[in-house]
């Protein structure tokens, strides 16, 4: 009875689908989150007859065969990579991205990680870091009689001074462009990190080869349309209940062979 098997795969798919959704709708507030699909293919068959065998004195084959699926496994959960919307917040330290690209900031062991959140924060020396901490790359120190900054869409950092008219430039931000960004790995904490898949980054200026631009005062919010979601979660909802009453089914089946006398 490999129907009992098959649904069982079935039933473990579409938890799988509810777990992705699940953790959409949980991130539906997280800045620069991109919502992730639950990809599915299906298993080996098992050939009873294969088509194209031949099937009589005549030559004559068979023109479909009989295949018999075993059921279904997870294949990918990707990142549905779109621009979220960008929220105001007027804060001189928010930076959101329009268009492709990501801030690297360094990790405590050294390693280089990325992400789109650019809520940054300064330490007690002025540099600026994530809301976790890490610094950002390249390294930008906002001196302490800074009385306000600019930040333009290419990056650069000007400071304004007390006794100065003109402002000064302190640095200018950079932006990472990868080949696969859906082959980048999450950390959490809205980072990510370089893999194989998603091939070395290009660091660049932003609004150059193809990347995005920066807006201060601006955070990316979340892409996820709690909508979709929501109606993608029945769908997912209404797939294991389906494949319950299939292992119902071949349960009430089984019992029927074993009382036969």
């Amino acid at each position: 009875m490999r129907a009992l098997e098959i649904a069982a795969a079935g039933m473990s798919a579409q938890q799988t689908r509810v777990e992705v959704i699940s953790n959409n709708l949980a991130n539906m507030n997280t800045t620069g989150y991109n919502a992730r699909r639950a990809e599915f293919a299906d298993l080996h068959y098992q050939q009873v007859a294969r088509p194209g065998t031949i099937s009589a004195a005549d030559g004559s084959t068979l023109p479909t065969g009989i295949q018999l699926g075993l059921g279904v496994r997870p294949a990918a959960v990707s990142v549905m990579l779109s621009q979220g919307a960008l929220s105001a917040t007027g804060g001189d330290l928010d930076l959101a991205i329009e268009g492709d690209g990501y801030l690297e900031v360094t990790l405590p062991s050294g390693v280089a990680a990325y992400t789109r959140d650019g809520a940054l924060k300064l330490t007690g020396d002025g540099q600026l870091v994530t809301s976790e901490g890490y610094p950002v790359v390249p390294d930008i120190t906002i001196p302490r009689d800074t009385r306000s900054i600019s930040i333009n869409a290419d990056g650069e950092v000007y400071g304004y001074f007390v006794d100065e008219v003109e402002p000064q430039l302190l640095g200018q931000f950079t932006l990472a462009g990868f080949t696969n960004p859906k082959g980048l790995e999450a950390l959490g904490s809205n980072l990510f990190a370089e893999t194989t898949a998603s091939g070395p980054p290009a660091i660049t200026t932003p609004g150059q080869e193809g990347l995005g631009v920066l807006r201060q005062g601006y955070l990316e919010e979340s892409s996820v349309d709690p909508v979709k979601q929501v109606t993608d979660l029945i769908a997912a909802q209404r797939g294991y209940e389906l494949n319950s009453k299939v292992i119902t089914a071949a349960d009430q089946m089984l019992g029927a062979m074993v009382q036969i006398r």
